[in-house]
């Protein structure tokens, strides 16, 4: 059972995560028609390394919330940026060795997407911690 408490900042990480994919998206096309397929791939691995690791933080961080959970919210957050941090390595690690990357693309998609969280939080100017509960 999911705390109903941790369901805004879950649904506000995920959509944090959508943005990032289509960003993504928007990056392969533009690269793919731009420079062609190796440059796509690239862009859409640039954006995967991002994505995935960023989806399962979202997952791991937002079970629980609430003052009686303090504890499992801080741990459930630790263990979230750790495997966040080792499958970010991984995924690089992966596209490094098995993939024909064009460097540009990957890393300025790579970059944008990390920028996503940042600029939503700008854009929406941290209106997400007057949202009522209830």
């Amino acid at each position: 059972m999911q705390n109903k408490l941790a369901q805004p900042g879950r649904k506000y990480a995920y959509k944090q995560v959508l943005l990032q994919f289509l960003l993504t998206l928007l990056s392969f096309i533009i690269c793919f028609f731009g420079w062609g397929f190796t440059a796509a791939t690239s862009a859409l691995a640039g954006g995967m390394v991002s994505v995935i690791p960023n989806f399962v933080f979202a997952h791991k961080a937002f079970k629980f919330a609430g003052a009686r959970a303090a504890r499992q919210v801080v741990d459930s957050f630790y263990g979230g940026v750790k495997i966040k941090l080792v499958l970010t390595a991984i995924l690089f690690a992966l596209c490094f060795k098995f993939l024909d990357l064009s460097l540009l693309a990957f890393f300025i998609t790579y970059s944008i997407t990390m920028l996503v969280p940042w600029v939503n939080a700008i854009v929406n100017r941290f209106h997400f911690n007057q949202q009522k509960l209830g």
